[in-house]
This record gives structure tokens, C-alpha cells and sequence, in this order.
């Protein structure tokens, strides 16, 4: 999704993924999420935080992200007769997003099988977020399990045009700390 992101970096990185690993198809959606506002992430008059998190909602949240971004992949899945929709959510090493957790999939889980006429006809939608409850040392020890290189991901608020990450904001710290945690060579490429 280019939904208004302070950075392509992340589009880019996602499409060089999908190539390497197979993907029958890869589509980018833009929705301008930019024109609300109302977050660091798509309103560049909102400074990044990079003092560490803090109790709260992180200004880095961007109001109803995960619904539209769950909504247009529901939109796909059924156009596609998919019953499976996977989100890379995690709840436990995390800036707090409310759209993160796994009450709220559950209950979009829920709206999508009202909402739907492959539900209704039967054939129910599932959402599946396998990184729900992992810690990110877990995360990054199953990117290097199933061959992701962590140097071709962008999870950086703030990465450069070549998707080198800043390494101060919240994102970098929780990343960072993860490499840490597993006891795993941080590849991340850094601007500095």
C-alpha cells in the first residue's frame, strides 16, 4: 500500500521481496492517507519521536491504517475466492498501535464474515497474523529460518530514499534491540 507514507522505501523493498520469493502477482494500492493527517507517519509537520517510547499511543499511529489496509486486502481475497488473509501485526514488542492486537483482528475477522457475499455463500475469510505473539528476536530468527534476508526489509519510520534506516526512531530502537535479543548480526543498512 502507498498510502501516503513519509517513504516509498518500504514499497520498494516489498516488490523486490515478492520477485525473489515467487508471488503469482504484486499489486501497489495508493490511498493518500497524507490528506488526514493526524500522524507522524503521513504528515510531515508531525516530527518522528526519537527519545524512546513512552506511555500512550505513539504519534506514529495512523488513524484506521490497519482497517483500510485489512479492508482492501478483504476487497482482493474475495475477488479471489481467497479464504486466508495474512497481516504481519505483532502485540509484544510493538510502539502500542491499537490496530495491532489480537482482539482487533478477531473483530475484523468477525465484520469480514457479515460483511461478505463469499461468507454469506459460505465460504468464510480468515485472518492470520503468524507474527502476532512473537517477540521480534523470534521474528528475526524466522526471517533468517525461512530466508529473508533482514537487510531487504524496511521497518524504519524515516528510511532514506535507498531504504538505509535512521536508526533513532522507535521502529530502529525495536528492531535493533531484536537483532540483540536473538544474538543475530544486526543487517540493517544504517545511514550512519
Amino acid at each position: 500500500m502507498d498510502y501516503g507514507q513519509r517513504h516509498a522505501a518500504e514499497l520498494g523493498a516489498a516488490a523486490r521481496i515478492a520477485l525473489r520469493l515467487g508471488a503469482i502477482e504484486h499489486r501497489v494500492v495508493k490511498l493518500d492517507l497524507a490528506q488526514f493527517g493526524g500522524s507522524a507517519l503521513t504528515d510531515r509537520g508531525i516530527a518522528i519521536p526519537q527519545s524512546g517510547l513512552h506511555p500512550g499511543i505513539p504519534v506514529t499511529y495512523v488513524p484506521a491504517r490497519n482497517t483500510i489496509l485489512l479492508s482492501l486486502a478483504l476487497a482482493w481475497a474475495e475477488t479471489l475466492q481467497a479464504q486466508h488473509i495474512f497481516v504481519g501485526a505483532n502485540a509484544v514488542d510493538y510502539s502500542g498501535y491499537p490496530d495491532c492486537r489480537p482482539e482487533y483482528l478477531k473483530a475484523f475477522e468477525a465484520m469480514a464474515n457479515l460483511a461478505t457475499k463469499s461468507a454469506v455463500e459460505g465460504r468464510s475469510i480468515e485472518v492470520r497474523a503468524p507474527l502476532i505473539d512473537l517477540p521480534k528476536k523470534e521474528i528475526v530468527r524466522l526471517a533468517i529460518e525461512l530466508g529473508v534476508d533482514p537487510a531487504d526489509t524496511v521497518t524504519c519510520y524515516q528510511a532514506d530514499a535507498q531504504g538505509r534506516a535512521c536508526g533513532a526512531c522507535d521502529a530502529c530502537r525495536i528492531r535493533k534491540n531484536g537483532f540483540v535479543d536473538a544474538g543475530i548480526r544486526d543487517s540493517t543498512r544504517y545511514i550512519a
